[in-house]
């Protein structure tokens, strides 16, 4: 894939409020489920701009203290430049606007803990932590992203009506989008930045993700008087992880065994221990076939003569995978917008998931974008000034190359 330099859709004010937007999140705290603060920021940012914010009741069930937040930035002009009504789809000065297209742009607000306080510093052209913690840009440099959108379109219009969705809880299993309403959007399709890949990369495939849950149930005794008479839970486990298929396995699934924890003191035949496992998988039947085979591993590891436990298990879908073709109005927008970028676009399959899966399966049609983060969720997390201006660039050749398709049938 090439680099292409920024076009001249960004100028230099916008270069230099993009960059300092995304500093100024990024020092905003918001780990999942306390992301008020950096919400409170983004609102009073859109608002500045004369743009109305709505938060959704998702926060108590996506355990966060913030909803879910919806923008709406009507186009002034249609492609031609004629006025096309007031926002609203209502006529203007008597005239019957055409239907107007609609397109969607989406963030997630929260960000896994950082570890260490941040501090953004520029080291040779890339945005990092001075502090050795995570940086935050997954997603913060999105919401940066679409604040300058916002910024640019409500100065310079658009040729399509624009929503803008920032989420929360992305980071703990989707949690805000899921409990957002998709029927309330008005747009024909949207796009989700949240792919720390390079700039070009298209995700068409995202895995079936469960979570399983392993309570291995033993008998306590004396380690070293009557060792006989227990049943060691953390053993029965342990035999578990052994048997179990980990990594990345042949056709690109993966499993992987989260956490162990068990016993209560050295000299006691440990009666309980737990595991936490996940798998994923690229359509929801092969993610069925592997969990069903952890599944049957823990329960012969439980078996066994020398652990003889009891055990509970429980299985969770946390999210559904897609496949998207080709033949996608979506994926075929996303796609010109970044040939015109400069990008050659490559369709990737993902190992993890974005909020496009959860607007997916509620019907709505989305595309998730890598943005040129790197190394996210690790202390080196970085992402270049470069990238953050690209994906600008492609955010505004987005609205240009949705404005091109055929307008929507009016209703």
């Amino acid at each position: 894939m090439s680099s292409p330099a920024p076009t001249a859709r960004v100028g230099e004010l916008e270069r230099r409020y993009l960059g300092g937007t995304f500093a100024e999140l990024c020092r905003i705290e918001s780990p999942s489920g306390a992301e008020r603060v950096c919400a409170e920021r983004v609102i009073a940012e859109l608002r500045g701009l004369g743009v109305s914010v709505h938060e959704d009741d998702a926060g108590p069930r996506a355990g966060s203290d913030c909803g879910n937040l919806l923008a709406r930035i009507p186009g002034a002009t249609d492609p031609s430049g004629a006025d096309r009504g007031d926002g609203a789809g209502r006529a203007v000065g008597g005239a019957t606007p055409e239907p107007r297209r609609s397109l969607l742009l989406c963030a997630h607000l929260d960000t896994v803990p950082l570890q260490a306080p941040v501090e953004p510093v520029l080291v040779d052209g890339f945005w990092e932590n001075a502090n050795d913690g995570v940086l935050g840009a997954d997603n913060k440099a999105a919401v940066a992203v679409l604040l300058a959108l916002a910024r640019h379109v409500c100065r310079q219009g658009a040729p399509v009506d624009l929503e803008l969705l920032f989420t929360v809880g992305e980071e703990v299993s989707l949690a805000g989008s899921r409990a957002f309403d998709a029927s309330t959007l008005r747009s024909d399709f949207g796009y989700v930045f949240d792919h720390a890949t390079p700039i070009g990369e298209v995700v068409t495939d995202s895995p079936t993700h469960f979570r399983v849950e392993a309570s291995f149930r033993g008998a306590a005794a004396h380690a070293g008087i009557r060792p006989e008479d227990g049943r060691n839970a953390i053993l029965a486990a342990a035999r578990a992880v052994a048997s179990l298929p980990a990594g990345r396995l042949e056709d690109g699934s993966t499993v992987n065994v989260a956490t162990i924890a068990g016993g209560t003191a050295i000299n006691v035949v440990p009666e309980r221990c737990s595991l936490l496992l996940e798998a994923r998988a690229l359509g929801d039947a092969r993610a069925e076939t592997l969990v069903a085979e952890i599944v049957d591993r823990l329960h012969e590891a439980a078996n066994l003569p020398d652990c003889d436990c009891d055990l509970d298990v429980s299985v969770q879908r946390t999210f559904s995978g897609y496949h998207l073709t080709g033949s996608s109005p979506a994926v075929g927008v996303a796609e010109a917008a970044l040939r015109v970028c400069g990008h050659e676009p490559v369709r990737i399959s993902s190992g993890g998931a974005s909020d496009a899966n959860e607007l997916l399966a509620q019907g709505f049609q989305a595309v998730n974008l890598a943005n040129g983060t790197e190394r996210n969720h690790e202390p080196g997390e970085r992402v270049s000034v470069l990238a953050l201006e690209q994906m600008l660039d492609v955010a505004l050749a987005l609205l240009d190359e949705a404005a091109s398709l055929p307008a929507p049938r009016a209703l």
